[in-house]
């Protein structure tokens, strides 16, 4: 990996997309409170990997890699991947659903409050864990 700009990149767009989803969530948009949650877990595991020069894959939930590359990982982060990889699954799987629906689902009616605040939780919690290991 050659640029190392990326992990801070990451993480620093991560923070002004959990920002932005506060703000939806308080809009009581709850499916985009869903969608970009997702995507604030992908960045920040991301800029993890890519600080821990792991290959970074183009999909978005990188949970089994996690997993897989736990001892490449800062020490402070390792007690936590399982919880790490248990979100970005979670999330991973509403992820187009949340966004554009199905001919069945609308993803305005179908999501609701609690499904965003538990993704927003998430979102947050890896984000303050990724940021802390990646400031040390």
């Amino acid at each position: 990996m050659k640029n190392t700009d990326l992990v801070t990149d990451y993480i620093n767009r991560a923070g002004h997309r959990l920002e932005a989803v506060r703000l939806l969530f308080q809009k009581n948009s709850f499916a985009d409170v869903v969608r970009e949650s997702q995507e604030v877990v992908e960045l920040c595991l991301k800029a993890l990997l890519r600080a821990s020069n792991i290959e970074v894959p183009r999909i978005h939930d990188v949970s089994a890699i996690l997993q897989d590359q736990k001892s490449r990982l800062p020490q402070v982060i390792q007690p936590q991947v399982d919880h790490l990889a248990k979100i970005s699954k979670s999330l991973r799987r509403d992820r187009e659903l949340a966004f554009y629906g199905t001919e069945d689902l609308t993803p305005s009616d179908f999501y609701n409050q609690e499904d965003a605040q538990k993704a927003l939780d998430g979102a947050s919690s890896v984000y303050d864990l990724c940021q802390s290991a990646l400031e040390d």
